[in-house]
């Protein structure tokens, strides 16, 4: 709901009057509607954070995907990856990238969609994944997920379908998600490189689309693979498993501890391992699986460990903004096009190396990253770009200011419960029960209300804003 509503937002609200305005980035339209250099160094800045937050998650994935296909470990995988978007980035520039991301959707909707296409058939019969999702099961008469929530529950877990998180934090998550992805310099950026507006309307109307058939399918593999999980490996023999099952072992995707030496694995509620992480030796044990230095957790049966990056859909961007918003437009408006071509490979270059720095080292794992960085676009630059179409006395201190709080309210947040106080991170001790992977609507919250009021209490915008924003939302 987050991610494709964003992009309903996106088509109403948002890639038409940008594509209109005639500029060529997010920080460039900021600037421009803003009348202000340090408007542009703001949203700069802010972008600066989405993007190497959100390309973290990315990379990480790049290198998952990259070691299956490949039969290396991760971080060689991401070594791999980073050559691959340095190549494409470079060679083909901003066009170059859209181009290559049309080609990405292709393989992504084939590989994701075939796969669940054949297994919604053999689970329930329907070839409609979406359907088959709250189908019946082929070998009897009750439902997928009446199934999913038996064996969850016979295993310790709570039910697949009863809600873990409250009301307000599905609904703070759901929204930074929509607004997020509605103000995501990277997608929004694509909508630049179409020739018209009404162009960018038919993109946008297009993507939703596209995107609708990738995210609806998700839920769906999310409870195949589940009952595929506990139907082939719990309480089977190391020996008898399923290969997928040894081949992401391999890649130090899961790990097995056979704490009662009978051979069989079993999975339960409970981290299998301590500590968590799993620390791989260079010997195998008896039935050939991966040896542990790790201590077994002795406070549950639990023998499995699944790193939550198994399930990842890898997209990389890095785009060649840092050039064009920092050099050519703020610092050396004077530089050639050969200068500033070279100026964009360096920037390139340093981005790769930073994003594969944390693919290697990844904060979180991989869906939660990317949640932190739609939740900074949506507390940073969807107020300001929303605000700057559809309000003609917003002004630039408002707007820099909004954009400040918001980003620095939000980045706060996430960093004291993940990364310096990691173990008050619980709902007893969230704002308002509000997990760091909401709390971007907040934000945006606050970047809202704070620029209302300091625009409130300085000049208003110059004339001709007020008149670029009438003609900009003319049809």
């Amino acid at each position: 709901m987050g991610w494709t509503g964003g992009y309903v937002l996106l088509a109403l609200l948002l890639a038409p009057y940008l594509r209109k305005f005639g500029q060529f980035t997010v920080p460039d339209f900021i600037g421009s509607r803003y009348y202000s250099s340090v408007a542009r160094i703001v949203a700069m800045v802010c972008l600066i954070i989405i993007s190497f937050t959100y390309v973290a998650g990315q990379m990480r994935g790049v290198g998952i995907v990259f070691s299956r296909f490949l039969e290396v470990d991760i971080n060689s995988g991401v070594l791999i990856g980073m050559v691959i978007v340095f190549i494409y980035a470079v060679l083909g520039g901003m066009k170059g990238i859209t181009y290559t991301q049309v080609a990405q959707y292709c393989v992504l909707i084939f590989a994701y969609l075939v796969p669940a296409i054949f297994i919604s058939i053999m689970i329930t019969g329907n070839p409609v994944p979406q359907l088959g999702f709250g189908d019946q099961l082929l070998e009897s008469p009750i439902y997928l997920l009446e199934k999913l929530d038996g064996l969850m529950m016979q295993l310790g877990f709570d039910a697949y379908t009863s809600g873990s998180k409250a009301t307000i934090d599905v609904f703070c998550i759901t929204a930074a998600l929509m607004l997020g992805t509605a103000g995501l310099p990277h997608v929004i950026v694509r909508f630049f490189t179409v020739p018209s507006v009404s162009d960018a309307r038919k993109s946008a109307g297009y993507a939703l689309i596209f995107i609708a058939i990738l995210y609806t399918t998700a839920p769906a593999v999310a409870s195949f693979a589940r009952l595929n999980l506990f139907e082939t490996t719990h309480d089977v023999s190391y020996v008898e498993a399923p290969s997928w099952f040894k081949n992401w072992e391999n890649i130090g995707l899961i790990a097995w501890k056979d704490k009662n030496n009978d051979g069989k694995i079993q999975y339960a509620k409970g981290d299998a391992l301590q500590p968590t992480k799993p620390v791989y030796t260079d010997q195998r044990g008896f039935y050939g699986e991966r040896n542990l230095s790790n201590q077994a957790h002795p406070s549950n049966a639990n023998e499995v460990y699944i790193d939550r990056d198994i399930m990842v859909l890898a997209t990389p961007e890095i785009a060649k903004l840092p050039a064009w918003d920092l050099i050519k437009k703020t610092f050396a408006r004077r530089i050639t096009e050969r200068q500033e071509l070279i100026y964009a490979r360096i920037s390139v270059l340093v981005s790769v190396i930073i994003a594969g720095l944390f693919g290697i080292y990844p904060p979180a794992f991989v869906a939660q990253v990317v949640a932190f960085a739609f939740g900074l676009a949506a507390a940073t630059l969807f107020p300001a770009i929303l605000m700057g179409i559809f309000s003609k006395t917003m002004n630039r201190e408002g707007a820099v200011c909004g954009m400040l709080t918001g980003l620095i309210f939000t980045l706060t947040y996430i960093i004291y419960f993940k990364f310096i106080h990691p173990e008050l991170n619980s709902s007893e001790h969230w704002f308002l029960g509000i997990s760091p992977e909401g709390i971007g609507f907040i934000g945006m919250i606050v970047n809202v209300v704070t620029s209302s009021i300091v625009t409130s209490m300085t000049p208003k915008p110059p004339e001709h804003i007020g008149a670029t924003i009438e003609n900009l939302r003319r049809p």
